[in-house]
């Protein structure tokens, strides 16, 4: 069996891996980050959307073999200290959930979608939330919910907020190369959106 070295939310892990077993389960059954779901099994709804290297990532479409080397975030890895992470707060105060199911992959789609837009506009959040799936709300709270998270957050909040949400303005998003895009592209199977 393949032997795979990850950094899950600061913590790293080495383990043998079935070759075909999915980064979702190598999460949740391995690991136990439940947070980060299952819903479809497909890709479709993206409940399962964690980062891999400041990324968003549908879990359900990587392998736990392709994550080997590389940092994933799961929703669980956001708090720090006790303290929800602004997105995670923006959430919470907007209603921005119903049965929950979906949150976690909407928080973490977010937080990637601010990583790239600072103060995105309602249109520029509908589209950056495309891929990921809420059968309750509407959509309209989690609209205004990152919207409000990205008041909150530093302007060009990048990965690096994932660990640190006191995040100083001398901070810049790391800059993404058309290497990332190929790499990203090989492993999810083209950018989620």
């Amino acid at each position: 069996m393949p032997r795979i070295t990850v950094n899950v939310d600061g913590t790293h892990y080495t383990d043998e891996v079935e070759p075909r077993l999915l980064l979702v389960q190598y999460l949740r059954e391995r690991l136990g980050k439940v947070g980060t779901v299952v819903g479809c099994d497909t890709s479709n709804c993206g409940a399962c959307t964690v980062h891999m290297d400041g990324h968003s990532v549908k879990s359900c479409s990587v392998l736990a073999v392709q994550a080997d080397g590389h940092d994933v975030t799961t929703v669980e890895g956001l708090a720090q200290d006790g303290r929800l992470h602004p997105v995670q707060e923006a959430f919470h105060d907007n209603h921005a959930l119903q049965c929950g199911f979906c949150t976690p992959g909407m928080i973490m789609q977010a937080l990637d979608l601010l990583a790239e837009v600072n103060d995105p506009d309602d249109q520029q959040i509908r589209e950056g939330m495309e891929g990921n799936l809420c059968r309750c709300t509407g959509y309209q709270n989690i609209v205004r919910a990152v919207r409000d998270a990205s008041q909150r957050m530093q302007p060009g909040a990048g990965p690096a907020v994932e660990h640190a949400p006191e995040k100083t303005q001398s901070q810049a998003p790391v800059p993404r190369t058309p290497a990332d895009e190929q790499v990203e592209t090989k492993v999810t199977g083209g950018r989620q959106s």
